[in-house]
């Protein structure tokens, strides 16, 4: 009996990476790594288009407040606070009016607190956008809470005493100070300061990491597309 062999079947060289195959691997790869530091680098920025689309959302809810209660409303935003100086800047509330001859504004949300290493500018907001004045500031004693169902307004307490900057709609959602304009910076300041005494400061990473908008006659805003627009022109270290 014989035995038949299978043929044997040559073994086909291994394809291998050319060397412009290798090249273009490398390129992509250190495309993607650029991207990715890019990325990294410009987490900061988030935060500030974030604490911009905050800001607006509350300027829309003080305008609808303004128009379904038929009475003034407004949009606070800390200045100092006497007893939680990690907020200055960054806490905003809305506000309304019962009747618009009233000496005292009403507390009508918690509102919302900016993102992490955002404030706002001060320096850079103004009443009138184009010719630079500045925003109306207000005392706590003009601001009143309403503590339950069918109570009277009531001081609002210590966690909001201190000084608050204003934005005001009239009973039509009509803005008061039409193209005043409101900005938002990244930067760094103590904590532990009131931002009178501590103001922030942008850092290197962030010296044009700003955002903001205007806020027209009608109530509605429009998001500035860069610094220039602004009028922001900082350097490191620099306060705003």
């Amino acid at each position: 009996m014989k035995t038949q062999l299978k043929p044997t079947i040559p073994n086909r060289a291994r394809p291998a990476f050319t060397l412009v195959e290798m090249l273009v691997v490398i390129a992509i790869i250190s495309i993607l790594m650029t991207l990715g530091s890019i990325g990294l680098s410009s987490i900061g920025g988030k935060g500030v288009a974030g604490s911009v689309s905050t800001a607006e959302a509350l300027f829309d809810e003080a305008r609808n407040t303004a128009v379904g209660r038929g009475q003034p409303a407004a949009v606070l935003v800390a200045k100092t606070l006497n007893n939680n100086r990690a907020d200055d800047l960054r806490r905003i509330v809305v506000a309304y009016k019962e009747k618009a001859d009233d000496d005292f504004w009403i507390l009508g949300s918690r509102g919302a607190l900016l993102a992490e290493k955002t404030f706002f500018s001060e320096k850079f907001s103004k009443q009138d956008h184009p010719n630079g004045s500045a925003i109306e500031v207000i005392e706590s004693s003009a601001l009143r809470r309403i503590a339950g169902t069918n109570a009277n307004p009531t001081t609002v307490g210590q966690a909001y005493e201190g000084k608050w900057l204003i934005y005001q709609f009239n009973g039509q959602g009509i803005c008061t100070t039409p193209g005043a304009s409101f900005i938002i910076g990244s930067g760094a300041r103590p904590l532990t300061k009131s931002s009178e005494e501590a103001p922030p400061r942008t850092t290197a990473s962030a010296k044009r990491d700003f955002g903001g908008f205007v806020i027209w006659r009608n109530g509605r805003t429009s998001v500035f597309r860069s610094p220039g627009q602004m009028g922001v022109g900082t350097q490191s270290g620099d306060t705003f």
